[in-house]
């Protein structure tokens, strides 16, 4: 089917519209009409290139919100009319360990992305949620509950995953203690997310103006990270970090504020670490240094449950698809609290 979308044509020029075929559904399909999109970082970093493996022209968008149009023959667990979602992936090997695990994020084929991916069955490129519908097997679709807001919901598909997916790995819940450094779109979640499961919350910040907002989302404690009299208060404090910046910084001032056996876990930066980590902290502590990638279909379902029964959504800011790049601009000077959703009823032919 033919479908609107907006693309990047190369990482110099800006997002667009752009006019391209969907595939035709089979029979596991479930055909989505888009009604909403969040903006990641990642988007931004995809259609610029910034990571050297995008593909144009780039349709962005993986964290989608929409309503069931038509549905394959095959399809068992929804019916045109269910309000429903896709995140970061649309398909993996299925049969692998990590697959058979229900962590398709891991799989060792390598899933396959939302949009600048290739799909597996007939080798067309994936083109994500900037567009007015979205083609997906119903086994990486997801239901939204009743009572969880559409919008704020929206990126709940990534950011909320990718938080949500350590937090559970790592068995948080009550009594546990968990900072999270940085406060955007990933970490406004963590906050969210990790008190809601009973945790104790701290948030890293350079930034003392932000103490108001990370309380009202969920921390109890605020360290400045640029005060070292507040840094060396809360060592062997925690028993998670969960570090959401997207650049490159250094973790080593943070690595003594983990508690014996506890885990730093990179879920924003994709990269190598600079200034190099200290094994000194890790030895001495036995810590660890990890990260994770968003989360399984099964897990992404368990945290939008869990969501809808805690009343947990993005602080979103609406915008038109005229308004994304504009949006990217800001989203480089973190000009957005805490995430941009797009209302897909703007883009109009």
């Amino acid at each position: 089917m033919k479908v609107l979308g907006y693309a990047a044509q190369s990482a110099q020029v800006p997002l667009a519209p752009f006019e391209f075929m969907r595939r035709d559904p089979r029979p596991d399909d479930v055909v989505l009409e888009v009604m909403y999109c969040g903006v990641c970082h990642s988007d931004l970093h995809q259609a610029r290139n910034d990571w050297g493996f995008s593909a144009y022209p780039l349709v962005p968008g993986h964290e989608v919100i929409g309503r069931v149009a038509s549905v394959g023959s095959n399809v068992t667990k929804f019916k045109p009319g269910d309000y429903a979602g896709i995140g970061c992936m649309v398909d993996s090997c299925r049969v692998c360990h990590p697959c058979k695990e229900g962590l398709e994020q891991y799989c060792e084929e390598g899933n396959v992305q939302t949009y600048n991916g290739v799909d597996r069955h007939d080798h067309q490129p994936t083109y994500g949620g900037y567009s007015q519908a979205i083609v997906a097997s119903e086994d990486f679709v997801l239901k939204m509950p009743d009572g969880l807001d559409l919008k704020g919901a929206a990126p709940l598909l990534c950011a909320g995953i990718t938080t949500w997916s350590p937090l559970r790995h790592w068995k948080v819940g009550k009594g546990s203690k968990v900072a999270v450094i940085g406060l955007g779109g990933l970490g406004h979640m963590a906050l969210k997310l990790a008190n809601a499961l009973g945790a104790e919350v701290t948030l890293f910040t350079r930034s003392a103006s932000k103490e108001a907002d990370a309380r009202r989302l969920g921390a109890h404690n605020i360290v400045l990270s640029t005060d070292d009299a507040q840094m060396a208060s809360v060592q062997n404090q925690f028993d998670l970090i969960i570090d959401t910046v997207p650049y490159v910084h250094d973790i080593n001032p943070y690595m003594p504020t983990l508690t014996l056996d506890g885990t730093l876990v990179y879920v924003g930066l994709l990269g190598e670490i600079d200034p190099p980590a200290s094994t000194l902290p890790m030895i001495l502590g036995r810590r660890s240094v990890s990260g994770s990638a968003i989360g399984g279909i099964k897990e992404t379902q368990e945290m939008l449950d869990f969501c809808a029964e805690h009343g947990i959504v993005s602080d979103i800011e609406m915008i038109d698809i005229k308004e994304i790049n504009e949006a990217y601009e800001r989203l480089l000077k973190s000009d957005v609290k805490y995430r941009f959703v797009i209302d897909m009823a703007t883009l109009k032919a």
